[in-house]
């Protein structure tokens, strides 16, 4: 009974994993027969640290065979139908096939039995769409990108030229630098390279490829050298075979590009076999330490290999491998599994390091030696010890040339392609002689202007051809005295767009790219820029700029509200309901100084008529009075005689005193002082900061300040409202100010300023905002930068810019205008010789109405007048007879007249009115002669006659 138990507790004790450990076999593939025993020994080892109880490994090996076919089912009849977990591959190391483990990976990944390269450095096996199942325990050629990478940052090169063969090793190694030196450049994107030292990286400058060049086995080497050249870099990055990287240095050798001033790296195929021995002296050199120790490979190796084992069996099932390849399709389904807790192992103390791998199955953190080939020998001159270069021997470094010193790196060009932009007073641009010329020279202000040709379109002929031109202005001097302190030619060409350069997307994508003078600076097109480009934190990511040349800011322009004189402008200091009183006033007191001294006890109409006396005050004398008061003439007639309208004429005459003496105080300052216009006063305006299609405000499209509204939160509201009305350029903004059609440009303040002074209908109005400055600008890290701004500097203290600022920029054109002293013109006082032309007018009209009224009345008077005189001559005639028969009738009580002595009396008062009218009808007639007591004179005979 107590043997059963016993029995029983064993069985369930060794139930969950079984009593033995589970053999798990594990293959190689070896360059040589020696190795067996090193990957057996290695496998004996690792069963001390690891399974123990839980499994226990077996080595499985084989050799190379001859070809890839007998490789495949070697790999199948030896290791696959043993059921390998994991296969471990070398690379012979005098193989000139450099694919030769691509047969194990091939077969292996077909059943996802992972693959771990030992000496394998293709670079084609990272592409995991080919090689599904494959890392290593080396890095590939590719990888030594980054000891480039760091070398240049080391030895401060910011141009390098690469130089890589047209094959997959070339292309990845550019791909892998290039990577490297666009993360450098941007700075924002996600390092995928771990093996960079984070500090190192963001405290030092990158470098940049100024060319990248690709040959093939029929390009012409010469030539593709005699490009490289032809550039400023100096520092030459070889990425080739050994074939290839021996013709390399041949075709350098015989174009003297081995000598003082060059620098060539080179990786390990460039250093070794044929290509060392036609090295150049001075070349500098990698190696990866411990590269081709296959047996300290095979021991790293199997120790992942059986840790990840070990981590698999405690966390996961594992299924059994494929058993073979024939008739068996299958993949193993724990082998992507495994593939991936191998890609995670880390195992630090590793014979040939630290043993980590990427996302690609790379090994990271290699450590390479850094050799300087001196005289047919390589000297360790530093090494890379996985994050960065350390250099403990750069004494001993022998550069080409024999030089002991670093060399820069690069060879200034002394002729400069110098990119500028139509923008006065900087850069004015003129049609050339009629023979291609700039020969004809103004002077500005004193001063000899010295105009160069510049290439770019012409804005005055449609289509914008591209033709040569003239420019000159500020930067055209400055640019001429650059060259001639740093002794360089130049050749300058206008924009061709016309812009200063900002970043737009491309078809609409995420990828954004640099349009004007930013883009030709960055494309190539131009080696630097010299405008009036402002210097600002998202241009000077991309480019380097020089200190600056000019110190500015914004400001807003705007149209002087120049003031008009009217007609009526001499009426200005009243307003109009003020004028209305005044005149109703005139009138009522005129009125009431007629009432009053009419109706008063003590006026001219109630004295004694016997009395000599003034003519008594008239409603007319009355108004006569009152404006002649007002209007401070001398009162020659008409004064009011009584108390009472004595005092209103007094009361009359102080308020007629304050009028006019306010009237006349305030009409100057209507006349001829300035009055305060209501401009802007500054970028927190409210007519700013609360945009309306009432006032339009904008600045040129795609520039600086456009940058800087966009970026600034609190400014987005004035931005939406620039947006949709901003220009093409500063000059067709500022004419569209000053045709009214646009109320508002914010723009550069040298610029706004220099127009506000040439032309005197425009203004600058606030205080200067986002002060900044304009730069030279450089592609980044140009070999000029110092130099240039050295140049500045000294033109700065010297005086030179201060000359130039006089000028061209303070140069002004309406000084003269606007301090002159204040006098009345024709157009101020047009109103009152207006008035005085109407007084004079009305005069005229009114004499000729005054005739005509005067003869309508002397004519009807006239006519009375012989009315009357001929009824006296009637009566005279009569008056004897007339007197008789009024005494008989009396008598006789009879007094009935004579009927035909009234017919009489008509006929003759008919006969006398047709007789006037036919004298007056003729031009010759006279009137009949009068008296002068204004009567007939009957001895007249013409007057007989009528009567």
């Amino acid at each position: 009974m107590r043997l059963f138990l016993m029995v029983a507790l064993f069985s369930c004790s060794c139930a969950p994993a079984g009593c033995e450990p589970k053999i798990v076999n594990i293959g190689a593939v070896l360059s040589q027969k020696r190795y067996e025993q090193v990957f057996k020994d290695a496998v004996a080892q690792a069963n001390q640290v690891y399974g123990r109880e839980k499994f226990k490994l077996n080595a499985i090996s084989v050799t190379h065979k001859p070809n890839a076919i007998q490789m495949a089912l070697s790999v199948c009849e030896d290791l696959i139908s043993s059921q390998v977990y994991a296969i471990l591959v070398s690379h012979p190391p005098q193989s000139s096939d450099h694919l030769t483990p691509t047969p194990v990976s091939y077969t292996a990944g077909f059943y996802r039995i992972p693959v771990v390269g030992l000496t394998t450095r293709m670079s084609i096996y990272s592409d995991k769409s080919i090689h599904l199942s494959f890392l290593r325990t080396v890095p590939p050629y590719s990888h030594q990108a980054h000891v480039w990478f760091d070398l240049m940052r080391e030895f401060n090169w910011n141009h390098i030229i690469l130089i890589v063969s047209d094959d997959h090793e070339g292309r990845a190694a550019q791909k892998r630098l290039e990577t490297l030196l666009e993360e450098r450049e941007t700075k924002n994107k996600k390092r995928n390279y771990e093996n960079l030292d984070q500090l190192s990286y963001d405290n030092k400058r990158g470098p940049k490829a100024e060319k990248v060049l690709q040959f093939s086995q029929e390009t012409n080497l010469t030539a593709l050298l005699l490009e490289a050249k032809e550039l400023e870099a100096r520092v030459i990055i070889l990425s080739a075979s050994e074939e290839d990287a021996a013709a390399v240095y041949k075709a350098a050798r015989f174009l003297n590009m081995t000598g003082s001033g060059y620098v060539w790296l080179v990786g390990e195929r460039e250093m070794s076999g044929k290509a060392l021995s036609e090295a150049p002296d001075g070349l500098i050199g990698l190696q990866l330490i411990n590269g081709k120790n296959e047996s300290a490979h095979i021991n790293d190796a199997v120790a992942v290999v059986a840790q990840s084992i070990q981590e698999l069996f405690e966390k996961e099932n594992i299924t059994e491998p494929p058993r073979g390849c024939v008739g068996n399709t299958n993949i193993w389904k724990t082998g992507p599994l495994f593939k991936r807790v191998l890609m995670s192992s880390k195992y630090p103390e590793g014979l040939t390091g630290r043993v980590e791998f990427n996302d690609d199955g790379d090994r990271k953190y290699a450590h390479y030696s850094i050799f300087n080939y001196q005289k047919s020998r390589l000297v360790q001159v530093g090494v890379y010890n996985g994050t960065q270069v350390v250099m403990n021997n750069q004494r001993k470094i022998i550069w080409p040339g024999g030089e002991t010193e670093k060399p820069q790196g690069f060879q200034m060009s002394t002729r400069l392609k110098i990119v500028t932009i139509h923008q006065e007073p900087f850069v004015y641009v003129k049609p050339t002689m009629p023979d291609g010329t700039c020969k004809e020279e103004i002077t500005l202000n004193g001063v000899l202007i010295k105009k160069v040709i510049c290439t770019g379109p012409n804005e005055t002929i449609p289509g914008r051809p591209t033709v040569p031109q003239c420019c000159y202005g500020f930067c055209i001097d400055l640019l001429i005295k650059l060259a001639m302190t740093m002794n360089f030619t130049y050749e300058v060409h206008l924009v061709a767009d016309g812009k200063f350069g900002t970043q737009e997307r491309v078809n609409n994508s995420n990828k954004k790219e640099w349009n004007g003078m930013m883009g030709e600076l960055l494309g190539g097109l131009a080696d630097m820029i010299v405008a009036p480009l402002t210097i600002n934190n998202e241009r000077a990511q991309y480019i380097e700029f020089s200190k600056p040349f000019k110190y500015q800011g914004l400001t807003i322009l705007v149209k002087k509200e120049i003031p008009r004189s009217t007609l009526d402008s001499f009426m200005q200091p009243f307003q109009s309901t003020l004028w209305l009183l005044v005149g109703l006033s005139v009138h009522v007191v005129a009125v009431m100084l007629y009432l009053l001294d009419r109706f008063s006890p003590f006026g001219r109409f109630k004295v004694n008529s016997e009395e000599e006396e003034e003519d008594a005050l008239t409603l007319s004398s009355a108004m006569w009075f009152s404006w002649g008061v007002l209007l401070n003439s001398g009162i020659g007639e008409g004064a009011p005689r009584s108390f009472s309208a004595r005092i209103l004429g007094m009361v009359w005459a102080g308020f007629a005193m304050i009028i006019v003496a306010s009237y006349t105080a305030n009409l100057a300052a209507f006349l001829v002082l300035d009055r305060p216009e209501e401009r802007i006063t500054g970028i927190n305006d409210p007519r700013l900061r609360n945009p309306s299609d009432k006032f339009i405000y904008a600045t040129v499209k795609q520039s600086s300040v456009d940058i800087y509204f966009r970026r600034q939160v609190e400014l987005s509201t004035m931005y939406r409202h620039m947006e949709k009305h901003n220009y093409e350029s500063a000059a067709e903004a500022i004419q569209a100010v000053r045709d009214n059609k646009l109320h508002a440009f914010i723009w550069d303040s040298a610029v706004l300023e220099f127009e506000a002074s040439q032309k005197c209908d425009l203004v600058t109005t606030g205080e200067l905002f986002f002060r900044s400055g304009f730069g030279i600008g450089m592609r980044k890290d140009s070999p000029w930068k110092q130099n240039v701004s050295l140049a500045i500097l000294s033109s700065h203290e010297n005086g030179f810019m201060e000359d130039l600022d006089k000028t061209w920029v303070r140069y002004q054109e309406c000084d003269s205008r606007s301090n002159a002293p204040a006098t009345l013109t024709f157009e101020n006082m047009a109103g009152v010789f207006m008035l005085v032309a109407g007084g004079i007018a009305a005069g005229i009209f009114l004499i000729f109405i005054e005739i005509a009224y005067k003869r309508h009345k002397d004519a009807r008077r006239k006519q009375m007048q012989l009315a009357f005189a001929a009824v006296n001559v009637w009566r005279k005639n009569l008056q004897p007879s007339s007197s008789v028969e009024t005494q008989d009738d009396r008598k006789s009580g009879r007094a009935e007249p004579d009927p035909k002595k009234k017919a009489s009396f008509r006929s003759i008062s008919t006969t006398l009115a047709s007789s006037i009218k036919r004298r007056r009808s003729s031009k010759d007639t006279q009137y009949p002669p009068t008296d002068i007591t204004g009567q007939l004179n009957l001895s007249d005979p013409s007057v007989s006659t009528v009567v």
